[in-house]
């Protein structure tokens, strides 16, 4: 078995596909009209119909799943996320986590959570950056070493 990717129920699949493209860079894999796949993630309008059940059974803001990304260049990411009118966090903005972690969480046209968090690997640099030592990322971030040594192999 081979996993092979997310599909959300959106209302206009317009409207989300520019939200995706323009927002993360997603290139479409396979366009069929209402249902648009960028490869891991698929955009289905009209999910009540895909799915054999009644239009409105189709929620909106459930907050019980979240489409969860990593990015090298987070605060350049911050800023082109400010530049857009139709972004709604759902907390106050970026919250920095007790490991180090920057993340936001935010929600797409369809009331879908997304949180984007900075990548592990920036984490770990950005903290020997300013100083720390190997032995005090590993104790502020609780991970070993040698977890963090293959975090900052990852490409």
């Amino acid at each position: 078995m081979k996993y092979k990717g997310v599909c959300i129920a959106v209302k206009d699949v317009n409207l989300s596909k520019a939200f995706y493209q323009e927002l993360f860079g997603f290139k479409v894999y396979q366009d069929y009209g209402i249902n648009v796949s960028f490869g891991e993630i698929s955009l289905q309008q009209e999910f009540d119909w895909l799915i054999d059940k009644p239009k409105e059974s189709v929620l909106n803001k459930s907050h019980n799943m979240e489409l969860y990304f990593e990015e090298d260049a987070f605060d350049e990411f911050i800023e082109k996320l400010e530049k857009r009118s139709d972004i709604t966090c759902l907390d106050e903005g970026v919250k920095e986590a007790p490991w180090g972690q920057r993340s936001i969480k935010f929600y797409d046209p369809d009331g879908h959570i997304i949180e984007v968090g900075e990548n592990m690997k920036a984490v770990i640099n950005r903290f020997l950056c300013i100083g720390m030592t190997m032995e005090q990322v590993s104790k502020h971030m609780d991970v070993s070493i040698s977890d963090l040594e293959k975090l900052l192999c990852d490409n």
